[in-house]
Formats: C-alpha cells, sequence, structure tokens
C-alpha cells in the first residue's frame, strides 16, 4: 500500500487484504485450458472463478481467451491492453496511461510517474502508493 512489493503482486492472499482494507485491485488474469490464473509476466497463482465475484476488483486480461471469457461475465470489470494512452474498460472507465490527458471518468495509472497532473477530478487512481494519494484526494 506504500510502494512497489513485487514478490506479492498477484497473489490472492494479498489482493484479499487490500480489499478488507477498503481498496479496489488491479490483478492480471490469464485463462489456460479453462484454468483461471493471476501472474504479471506469467500465470503464476492459480484461483477458482469464484474470485471475480469480489467487488473491487479490476481485471487486466492477460491474454485473449481470459478477455474473452471476463467480458461475458457482467459484474466483471476487465480491459486490455497493449501500448495504448488509454483503453475502455468493460464497466466503461478510461484505463488511462502515465502522462497522458485525463478526463472525470478516467483510472489515472501510476501518477507517480508523471509530474504535473490534476488528479482531483479523476474517477480513480491506480498506484502502488495507495494510502499518499488516499491522503492527498480523500477518495
Amino acid at each position: 500500500m506504500d510502494g512497489p512489493n513485487p514478490g506479492q503482486e498477484n497473489d490472492p492472499v494479498y489482493i484479499k487484504g487490500a480489499l478488507e482494507k477498503g481498496y479496489e485491485a488491479e490483478i492480471d488474469v490469464w485463462l489456460l485450458e479453462n484454468n483461471w490464473w493471476l501472474g504479471h509476466d506469467k500465470p503464476t497463482y492459480q484461483v477458482e472463478d469464484s474470485l471475480f465475484r469480489n467487488k473491487g476488483l479490476w481485471c487486466h486480461a492477460k491474454n485473449v481467451e481470459a478477455l474473452e471469457k471476463l467480458v461475458t461475465l457482467s459484474w466483471v470489470n476487465c480491459f486490455w491492453h497493449q501500448s495504448d494512452d488509454c483503453v475502455v474498460t468493460s464497466k466503461k472507465y478510461i484505463w488511462t496511461f502515465p502522462g497522458k490527458p485525463l478526463t472525470m471518468n478516467s483510472i489515472a495509472v501510476m501518477p507517480e510517474n508523471t509530474q504535473d497532473q490534476d488528479l482531483s477530478k479523476v474517477a480513480g487512481i491506480c498506484t502502488d502508493y495507495v494510502e499518499k494519494y488516499q491522503k492527498l484526494y480523500q477518495k
């Protein structure tokens, strides 16, 4: 919550802890041979599809198979991206990359990697420094 923690990124226990504290979490989702996995660069943690019933998850599909299945689940907020400036999530938020123009419907991704962006009117912030930005913006 107060900086990068690569060793716990996408760990279901770590995600559950963040959700229990009232935060939301971006997770990296893979679907391989009809099995769900979490992991940034590769499938690392096998999970049940019941995980996606948790409110507050932002599911970043890491392969097209995951995206194809996630978009059929009406309660899931998911997206896919490559090197786009922004993408629209399945719940119609604008997932906006660092330094790119922001709107009131934007999720500002990793604002710590940019300077001089007004984050006071965005829909949300995705950062490794959650507590810092919560104190600044009380969202």
